[in-house]
């Protein structure tokens, strides 16, 4: 086996390191909002667990003989949106369909119109320069 990158994590011929950078950091960008996309998730399934704990809670209250709270907490919280017009599947699908997927073909665009397609140019390079080539756990591949 070759040392070195993998053809797939070679930047083309004539490709400069601007734009290898540039290329790097809008995928960084993009790895960022990956994570928010995940954040997001993870505020849509709690809003959901904090709502069906609210059914125990309205339970509990009638039970302890506060049936005004728990009727209010019925009417007023459980199910209501989170924003106006919106539960957190609506504003999950909005992100995924808006922002994230254009976020996503962009990126792809600028690495397929300037690297031919190729991806994390900027970290194989990286990788490359970091590693002590020869050392085991150090590998190209």
């Amino acid at each position: 086996m070759r040392d070195g990158s993998d053809s797939a994590h070679r930047r083309p011929a004539g490709l400069d390191d601007g734009t290898v950078e540039a290329l790097g950091k809008l995928s960084e960008a993009l790895e960022t909002v990956e994570r928010v996309r995940g954040h997001l998730y993870s505020l849509h399934q709690l809003v959901g667990e904090a709502d069906f704990k609210l059914d125990a809670a309205v339970s509990l209250f009638m039970q302890a003989g506060h049936p005004e709270l728990a009727q209010r907490i019925e009417q007023e919280l459980i199910g209501r949106n989170v924003v106006p017009g919106h539960w957190t599947f609506q504003l999950v699908e909005e992100f995924d369909d808006g922002y994230y997927a254009e976020f996503r073909a962009l990126e792809r665009d600028a690495r397929d119109d300037l690297a031919g397609g190729r991806r994390h140019l900027y970290e194989a390079e990286l990788k490359e320069r970091r590693r002590t080539h020869g050392r085991a756990g150090h590998e190209a591949r």
